[in-house]
């Protein structure tokens, strides 16, 4: 038995959880009614120890990460989202077979709020192989999907009850750019609305460009925008990309050449103008690196990255009249290939998931400097890819 199941199981007794089907629905009492807490949901990959989904709970007050439970069922449960309401999470399935089909799918869950526990909906074809991200709009009508290994992207309807309908807008992305490895063909690895529901814009890393869409509300639809897209320097591999608070700005996190660019962004036409590029890295660093997540701190003063190789969390202090990044700090996740993280709602903590050491490390955020403190305080779980707050 390997020491997360060994732990789990020890967790389980002495709280007086019983795993029962796929789901635990007991009760989580008295830390359900602490106000200093929220649940975090974490996704991962299943080919290894993994279950699927794993809720858990974190103390803002004090830094504390605790499993809760754990919903089984779900085939490499990659990307997260959570509806605007809380009522419901949505997740990829991130496969390229699917119920006979070569696409991957998406799974609707009701999320039990005092237990955090997860109830299956329904699921629907994602339209596009390796699902890899998905994104709700703010009014619990639409979520989209972000197809990695078929470069595709799609827009599938909510019913009010939360369940997924089918694909209401597909499109295909084209061409191929310089990493002959990576990218011999669209890989589709973001998607997201802008702030207003408007626009939507995706990244695709096999043809280093963001791509801007006006998304129809009415029937669903995703059609180019008057820019339909900015290309990023050749081999850049674009990734994720993040809105601050304010809206004025977009950041994008590139994969393969390991660098943060700022744009400018005209909400009112959905205009993205490049203003600039840094370095994810420190001065110095040859080995080898991918960037992965990106995230901008609650009051949009710090924007951070998470590096793959280097291992770290790089974060850049933002000019609020232009959007311009400086260097702030670099601080060690305590793990191996940080693929994804998240700021607590307080901005006072930064958890990163380090996807081949199986832990989830906590840090303490400085809200003046931007800086990380490791917190010594970490929760094993396997294979972890994704965190959402609820």
């Amino acid at each position: 038995m390997n020491s997360f199941h060994r732990n789990r199981r020890q967790f389980l007794k002495f709280s007086g959880f019983a795993a029962a089907g796929s789901l635990m629905p007991g009760v989580f009492m008295k830390s359900c009614a602490d106000a200093a807490s929220k649940l975090l949901y974490v996704g991962t990959y299943t080919s290894g120890n993994s279950a699927g989904i794993y809720h858990c709970r974190f103390w803002y007050d004090t830094g504390k990460l605790e499993l809760v439970g754990e919903t089984p069922g779900i085939t490499n449960p990659s990307y997260l989202a959570i509806a605007p309401n809380g009522a419901y999470l949505y997740s990829v399935i991130q496969v390229g077979d699917y119920q006979g089909r070569e696409t991957g799918g998406v799974a609707a869950f009701a999320i039990a709020r005092e237990s955090g526990a997860l109830t299956v909906l329904n699921q629907q074809a994602s339209e596009g192989a390796g699902p890899c991200y998905i994104s709700t709009d703010k009014e619990n009508r639409y979520v989209l999907v972000a197809n990695y290994t078929s470069g595709t992207v799609a827009a599938l309807p909510l019913a009010r009850d939360g369940r997924l309908e089918e694909a209401s807008g597909v499109v295909q992305h084209t061409g191929s750019s310089v990493n002959e490895r990576r990218q011999q063909g669209p890989h589709a690895h973001c998607i997201m609305f802008d702030p207003d529901n408007r626009y939507v814009f995706a990244t695709d890393l096999g043809i280093d460009k963001i791509l801007i869409y006006a998304f129809d509300q009415s029937n669903g639809t995703l059609t180019p925008n008057d820019q339909p897209f900015v290309k990023t320097a050749p081999g850049a591999g674009p990734r994720h990309i993040v809105f601050p608070p304010s809206g004025k700005w977009l950041f994008a996190i590139n994969e393969l050449n390991s660098t943060i660019t700022s744009y400018s962004y005209d909400k009112s036409a959905g205009l993205l103008r490049e203003e600039q590029t840094v370095s994810a890295l420190p001065p110095g660093f040859e080995e080898s690196n991918t960037c992965a997540d990106i995230h901008v701190s609650p009051d949009g003063k710090f924007l951070y990255g998470s590096n793959r190789g280097h291992n770290s969390i790089v974060a850049f202090a933002v000019n609020p009249d232009t959007g311009k990044l400086s260097y702030a700090a670099h601080e060690s996740t305590r793990g191996n290939t940080p693929r994804n993280f998240i700021i607590d709602p307080t901005g006072n903590f930064l958890l990163a998931a380090n996807q081949n050491s199986d832990s989830i490390t906590i840090f303490r955020r400085d809200n003046k400097s931007g800086t990380l403190t490791f917190t010594g305080r970490s929760l094993e779980i396997p294979s972890p890819v994704c965190l959402k707050f609820l």
